[in-house]
C-alpha cells in the first residue's frame, strides 16, 4: 500500500493542460474580476452584525484558553510528498526536537493558520482535492461521519455532544486565499473552504475569506485577503479599523497575516503596494502590530527591527512559504533593510544565502532532467530559427585547414555568413528570431530599465541563435561528409528497399512465382507499400538525396510533397540534436540572472521543482503573555511512503476523532531514518514580549523596537 500523491507541478512542461487553464484563468481574473467584480464585496454585504461587530468575520472562542499553541504554514498543494511531510508534522500530538542543550516537546497547535495558495497551478476542484485535501486527510483523518461532498450550511458544524465552538478541544484551521486561489474569482476557495467544515481532522469554522481571531493574553490575529490587488478593499478596511477601535485594547498585541510579504516584494520590485492595510497598521494599530507573517515566497526569512529613536510600527517581519511548494531563493533578498521608515536586519534565513546561491547552479546541471517536456517547444523554436537556411551546401572548405585553429576559424566564419544570410534573405527564420527577441525582452522582469531589458533579451536570443546555427552546420557537415564518402545518397530514395530485394532474392528464393502473383492480386500494392514504408524509415537517406538534389538544381526541383518530406526528415534529426542544447542555454541564462543579476527569482527556482527545504512555524502564548516562536524545518522530504504500522495497529473506535489518536497519520517514510518526525529541527527561535507601553508611547500610539 502506497499513497497516490501527485508530483511537483511541471511549470516548464509546455504541454500541461493545467498550465494552459491557469493562463486562461489568470487572463479572465485580471480582465473580469480585477476592479470589476470582487467577491469580498459580496461577503461584506452578506454578513451578520451584532454589537457593532460583523460576526461572520470575528471569532473569540480561543480567548479564554490558557497555554495556547498555534501553527502557521503557507503555499502548500504542490507536490504530494512535500505537502504530506508538513501535514504529518502538524498532525502529531507533539514533536520532540533536539536543541543544543536540551530536548523540547512542542505540542500540536490548537489552531492552524494557512496563508494562501492552497493548490497549484490553478484552483480547480481536481487540484484542491488531490494536491491540498488528500495530504491533510492522510495526515489527520476527518471524522467518520464526514463526506467530502458534504456542504456546510450552518457553520460551525461541531461534533455531536458539543454545544458550542468554545468547548471543542480539537485542532481548528483558518485560511486566507492567495493569488492562485483568486484565479477563478475565489469560486473554488469559497466552495471548499467556506462551505465545508473539515480539512482532514482540522475543523474549519470560518465563513468568509478574511477573519479576526481573538487569542488568549490579549493577542489577536488579523487574517487579510489581498485578492489580486495586493491590498484590502474598503469594506475589509472598515471591518478591521472598527474592530481595532471597539475591541482591541491599547496594550493588546496584533499579528497581521497576509499572503504576500509586501515588505520584501515592494523592495525587490521598487514598488509601493498595500496602501490600505499600511494605513491600518500605521494609523490605527499604532505600534500594536508586533508581527507580520506571510507566505507567497517559498522560503523562510525573518527580519527584526533595529533599536533606534524612530517609531516602529511592526517589530518582526516573518515570511514562511515552505508548506509544500517549490523552493524560492533567499540570497536575492539579502539586502532588504527598511520598512515603514524603520530599519531591519536579517535574523534568520532558510535555506542560507550560501546554500540558496549554490542551489541555483542546478539550472545548468539539472534543467533538462527536471523539465524534459520543455524540449518539445525548444526543439521547434530552434528548427524555426534555421528553417530558411536549409540546406547548407559545399561545406567541405571547413575541413581543408592545416590546424585545429584553422578549422575553428573557418567554422565560425561560416556561422557568421549564415547569420548574415538570416538577416538579409530569410523570411521564416528572421520572423522567428524577431518573435523570440520580443518574447525574451518581455520575459525580463519589469524592475530592470528598458535599455537593460533590451540588452539582456538580445544577449539571450543571440546565445540561442548562435547555438541553433552551430548545430545546423554540424548536422549539415556530417551529412555532406557521409555523402562524400558514399555512405548516403548512393541509390536514390529507395536504397534500403533495393538492399531488401537483393537479400530477399538471395536468401528467400521463389521458384513458384508466388511473389509475382501476390503483386498481381494486390494490383501492385504489395511491393509499393513495402517500398515506401522502408523509404519512410530510412530518414538519413531521404534527407541526403533531397539535399543533393537541392544543392544541384535548387529548391524548385522538389515538389511540395518532396519539400515537406525533406523538412520533416531534417526536423526529426535536428530536434533530437537541439533539445539538450536549448535546455542548457536557457538553464545557463536563468543561473546567470539569478546569481549575478538577482533577476527571475521565481522562474529560476520553479524550474528546479525542489521538494526539499520545507517547514512551518509554531507559536506559543505562555502564561505570562509572551509569544514564543519556533520555526521547524525538514531538509530532505521522503519520496517513498509505507503504511505506518503504529497507525495500523492502534485500536480504532467507531466514532473516535482522529486528533485523539496517539498515531494520527496513515503513512510513514519507507526509510525510517528519513521520516519527517525524526528529522525535523529548529532553524529559528525567538520571543516577542507582551505589550507594555510607557506613558509617552501610549500618548503617541507608537512603540519603540525592543
Amino acid at each position: 500500500m502506497k499513497p497516490n500523491f501527485l508530483g511537483m507541478v511541471p511549470w516548464y512542461s509546455g504541454t500541461s493542460a493545467d498550465l494552459f487553464k491557469t493562463m486562461f484563468d489568470l487572463l479572465v481574473s485580471v480582465t473580469v474580476f480585477l476592479g470589476r467584480f470582487d467577491m469580498r464585496m459580496m461577503q461584506a454585504a452578506m454578513n451578520k452584525v451584532e454589537d457593532g461587530v460583523e460576526q461572520d468575520f470575528f471569532y473569540d472562542h480561543f480567548s479564554e484558553k490558557d497555554d495556547f499553541w498555534f501553527d502557521f504554514m503557507a503555499d502548500t498543494g504542490d507536490g504530494g510528498n512535500s505537502s504530506y511531510s508538513i501535514a504529518r508534522l502538524l498532525a502529531q500530538p507533539s514533536l520532540n526536537v533536539t536543541t543544543s542543550d536540551s530536548m523540547l516537546s512542542l505540542p500540536r497547535g490548537n489552531l492552524l493558520l494557512i496563508g494562501g495558495d492552497l493548490a497549484y497551478p490553478n484552483p480547480s476542484a481536481f487540484t484542491y482535492e488531490k494536491r491540498f485535501f488528500r495530504p491533510f486527510e492522510c495526515a489527520l483523518q476527518p471524522p467518520p461521519w464526514y463526506k467530502l461532498e458534504q456542504i456546510a450550511v450552518n457553520k460551525p458544524e461541531i461534533p455531536t455532544g458539543i454545544s458550542e465552538l468554545k468547548q471543542y478541544d480539537g485542532p481548528q484551521a483558518f485560511l486566507i486565499p492567495g493569488n492562485h486561489d483568486w484565479f477563478d474569482g475565489l469560486h473554488t476557495f469559497m466552495r471548499y473552504i467556506c462551505h465545508k467544515s473539515w480539512l482532514g481532522g482540522w475543523l474549519m469554522p470560518q465563513k468568509k475569506s478574511y477573519f479576526a481571531l481573538q487569542l488568549p493574553k490579549n493577542w489577536w490575529v488579523f487574517g487579510l485577503d489581498l485578492a489580486l490587488h495586493g491590498d484590502i478593499d474598503v469594506y475589509q478596511f472598515k471591518f478591521f479599523s472598527e474592530l481595532v477601535k471597539k475591541k482591541v485594547g491599547d496594550e493588546d498585541s496584533v499579528i497581521i497575516l497576509t499572503h504576500e510579504p509586501n515588505w520584501l516584494l515592494d523592495w525587490y520590485w521598487n514598488d509601493v503596494s498595500g496602501k490600505n492595510f499600511s494605513h491600518l497598521i500605521c494609523d490605527h494599530l499604532k505600534g500594536r502590530c508586533k508581527l507580520r507573517i506571510a507566505g507567497d515566497l517559498h522560503h523562510y526569512m525573518r527580519h527584526s527591527c533595529v533599536p533606534s529613536d524612530k517609531p516602529v510600527y511592526v517589530q518582526h517581519l516573518l515570511v514562511n512559504g515552505c508548506g509544500g511548494a517549490f523552493l524560492h531563493p533567499t540570497h536575492v533578498f539579502g539586502n532588504f533593510k527598511e520598512y515603514c521608515g524603520a530599519t531591519y536586519e536579517t535574523k534568520a534565513s532558510y535555506p542560507s544565502f550560501e546554500d540558496s546561491s549554490r542551489i541555483a547552479l542546478g539550472n545548468i546541471l539539472k534543467f533538462r532532467k527536471k523539465n524534459w517536456q520543455f524540449d518539445i517547444i525548444g526543439g521547434i523554436i530552434y528548427f524555426v530559427l534555421v528553417f530558411s537556411m536549409l540546406p547548407q551546401c559545399e561545406l567541405n572548405h571547413m575541413l581543408q585547414g592545416d590546424s585545429v585553429s584553422g578549422h575553428l576559424k573557418s567554422f565560425f566564419v561560416t556561422v557568421w555568413v549564415a547569420f548574415k544570410y538570416l538577416l538579409e534573405h530569410s523570411y521564416v527564420s528572421l520572423a522567428g528570431a524577431l518573435l523570440l527577441l520580443i518574447v525574451s525582452v518581455t520575459f525580463v522582469p519589469s524592475k530592470v530599465s528598458r535599455k537593460k531589458r533590451v540588452m539582456i533579451g538580445v544577449l539571450h536570443v543571440s546565445a540561442h541563435l548562435t547555438a541553433a546555427l552551430i548545430l545546423m552546420l554540424l548536422m549539415e557537415l556530417g551529412i555532406e561528409t557521409c555523402i562524400r564518402h558514399k555512405l548516403l545518397a548512393t541509390s536514390g530514395y529507395h536504397t534500403l528497399y533495393q538492399w531488401y530485394r537483393t537479400v530477399e532474392s538471395e536468401h528467400f528464393p521463389d521458384p513458384t512465382g508466388l511473389r509475382s502473383r501476390i503483386e498481381q492480386w494486390t494490383l501492385g500494392l504489395y511491393p509499393a507499400c513495402i517500398k515506401y514504408l522502408m523509404s519512410a524509415f530510412d530518414v538519413p537517406e531521404v534527407m541526403a538525396v533531397s539535399r543533393t538534389n537541392i544543392c544541384r538544381r535548387g529548391m524548385e526541383s522538389l515538389s511540395r510533397g518532396g519539400a515537406a518530406i525533406y523538412y520533416a526528415s531534417v526536423f526529426l534529426y535536428f530536434w533530437v540534436f537541439s533539445t539538450p542544447v536549448v535546455s542548457l542555454v536557457f538553464g545557463s541564462y536563468l543561473y546567470i540572472c539569478i546569481n549575478w543579476l538577482h533577476l527571475h527569482f521565481d522562474e529560476a527556482f520553479s524550474s528546479l521543482r525542489i521538494a526539499n527545504y520545507k517547514g512551518f512555524t509554531r507559536f506559543h502564548i505562555n502564561s505570562g503573555g509572551d509569544l514564543e516562536v519556533y520555526t521547524l524545518v525538514v531538509d530532505k522530504v521522503p519520496k517513498e511512503w509505507k503504511l505506518d504500522p503504529d497507525w495500523d495497529e492502534e485500536p480504532k473506535q467507531p466514532e473516535q476523532l482522529s486528533h485523539l489518536r496517539r498515531f494520527p497519520s496513515k503513512w510513514s517514510s519507507a526509510a525510517p531514518l528519513q521520516d519527517p518526525v525524526k528529522t525535523v529541527r529548529i532553524v529559528d527561535h525567538f520571543v516577542i514580549n507582551r505589550m507594555v507601553k510607557t506613558q509617552s508611547e501610549a500618548s503617541n500610539g507608537l512603540v519603540n523596537c525592543l
